[in-house]
């Protein structure tokens, strides 16, 4: 089913919610440990519907923490998640603060640096968001321009490489600062991914449409480099729920789409650890 306004309105209070959602602190624990702990740490987003948010509840939910959740019951552990910061993300995860990331994690050479990626299981068009009033076709359009993006996301990389100097790109810390940059007037568009639209639309119905598409970018699982256990265990989870169709299930409920058809390969960018 598609993305509904009523679920939209809870994205409002996901940063007061975030304290309510969990503080358990993970410390590079293998999966052999995890599984004797009993529960799993799993940062995600909390302000990006429909990809992770916290919801008026106070509850995370979308489809990373759906997929997420299978996960944990794959190994057959508690799940308890960390709402991250898109700057914030990879440090969590480095440093030991969450166990894996199921946070919307485009899959960028830059990052692959830093952690280790799955299989890819969903995809994510990144485009250009403006008003309708707004003449924007091609990149020429955007001289002069401000554009707002998320800071270290796919897509502050995207629209940056794309608009190169015709436009100055703004960052902001998250998803929501970004909308609200837009819809404020301290930007005249912003870079986002295939939601920005209802997102917008739920707060200023009819006034904004897609401009124009960048690059459609593949997410992974992430976990820390060298972590055999950890990427095998993933990949092989990923795999299961392909094969079952619990990924086209989910994938329908919070996209509205047929599930993607993903690459077998990424350029410089391993779904296996080496």
């Amino acid at each position: 089913m598609q993305y509904n306004r009523r679920k939209f309105m809870g994205i409002t209070l996901a940063t007061a919610a975030f304290a309510l959602v969990g503080t358990v602190t993970a410390s590079a624990a293998s999966v052999v440990e995890i599984k004797s702990k009993g529960t799993i740490v799993v940062g995600i987003q909390g302000d990006n519907a429909p990809w992770g948010f916290v919801n008026s509840s106070g509850t995370q939910d979308g489809f990373d923490a759906d997929v997420a959740t299978l996960f944990a019951k794959e190994l057959g552990v508690k799940v308890q998640f960390q709402p991250l910061a898109v700057a914030n993300r990879i440090p969590a995860l480095t440093t030991g603060k969450v166990d894996i990331l199921f946070a919307t994690m485009a899959m960028t050479e830059e990052r692959a640096k830093s952690i280790q990626y799955s299989k890819p299981y969903a995809a994510n068009t990144i485009a250009l968001y403006a008003a309708k009033a707004d003449k924007a076709q091609a990149v020429a359009d955007l001289a002069g321009w401000e554009i707002g993006v998320p800071k270290s996301s796919s897509q502050d990389k995207a629209v940056s490489d794309a608009v190169g100097s015709t436009a100055t790109v703004r960052r902001f810390d998250d998803d929501a600062a970004t909308i609200q940059a837009l819809i404020s007037g301290q930007v005249k568009a912003v870079g986002g991914n295939q939601f920005y639209g209802q997102r917008l639309d739920a707060a200023a119905s009819g006034k904004y449409e897609r401009k124009i598409e960048f690059l459609t970018t593949y997410n992974g699982v992430g976990t820390r480099l060298g972590e055999k256990d950890w990427n095998a265990t993933v990949n092989a989870f990923i795999d299961k729920i392909k094969a079952s169709g619990e990924l086209a299930a989910i994938t329908k409920k919070w996209m509205g789409i047929e599930l993607p058809k993903f690459p077998d390969s990424v350029p410089n960018i391993p779904f296996t650890v080496n």
